[in-house]
């Protein structure tokens, strides 16, 4: 039986690693073995990123908005409270958006919460 050297399969499969590790430092975007242990780490930052990105964004919304209501002499969570007794359905990115946008809006916004909250 012939002998299988693997090597177009084996070349491309180290070619995709160390394409991946373009741009670091050191041996880890020259040496196969040192560049996939850090692509593999990579991989595994990056996929927690991406689910940590949706929180910090949340936070930056809640806090944009905070800062939108207490001009108007609330708090954010008063505000919530209203804006679900008032049954206003706005998401919290378009609210921190409007708020940082349109300060009009926002107060319009503000002012029906407080209408429909107090009936």
């Amino acid at each position: 039986m012939a002998r299988a050297k693997r090597g177009f399969k084996a070349r491309r499969r180290r070619k995709k690693i160390l394409k991946a590790a373009k741009g670091f430092v050191g041996r880890r975007k020259n040496t196969y073995r040192v560049a996939h242990e850090t692509v593999l780490r990579a991989g595994v930052y990056a996929y927690i990123g991406r689910k940590q990105k949706k929180r910090q964004y949340r936070g930056i919304w809640i806090q944009r908005i905070n800062a939108g209501v207490r001009a108007h002499g609330l708090s954010y969570s008063k505000f919530m409270g209203m804006l679900n007794k008032a049954n206003i359905q706005i998401d919290r990115r378009v609210l921190a958006d409007i708020a940082l946008n349109d300060p009009a809006g926002f107060k319009a916004i503000i002012e029906s919460a407080r209408q429909k909250a107090a009936v």
